[in-house]
């Protein structure tokens, strides 16, 4: 049998290959947009918040999920990423899931 591409192989709903965390302000129109690019024509299925709203401290349902989803976690550390509580939640949910994973 002729195996079928990677993308046309049926994914889980919402599993991503790679999560991407950074802080928006810092790195979205510069690395982090080049890098999703480059995941894009890869055909590696990348996840990116890409709400610039302003938002509270509790990091949403939905992000949860694609980061406990994602086969990997890419961070993306810049001067401002500590300084985000959001980034810093999202850091310690990749910790929690690396640590889970076998």
């Amino acid at each position: 049998t002729m195996t079928e591409p990677e993308s046309s192989r049926s994914r889980p709903e919402g599993a991503y290959d790679v999560f991407l965390s950074f802080r928006g302000e810092d790195t979205r129109k510069t690395f982090t947009d080049h890098l999703f690019t480059a995941f894009v024509q890869a055909g590696i299925l990348a996840f990116r918040d890409d709400d610039d709203l302003p938002r509270g401290e509790e990091i949403s349902d939905h992000l949860l999920r694609a980061i406990q989803e994602s086969k990997m976690s890419i961070v993306v550390f810049s001067k401002g990423y500590a300084s985000s509580r959001w980034c810093l939640n999202e850091l310690v949910e990749i910790l929690e899931c690396k640590k889970r994973k076998t």
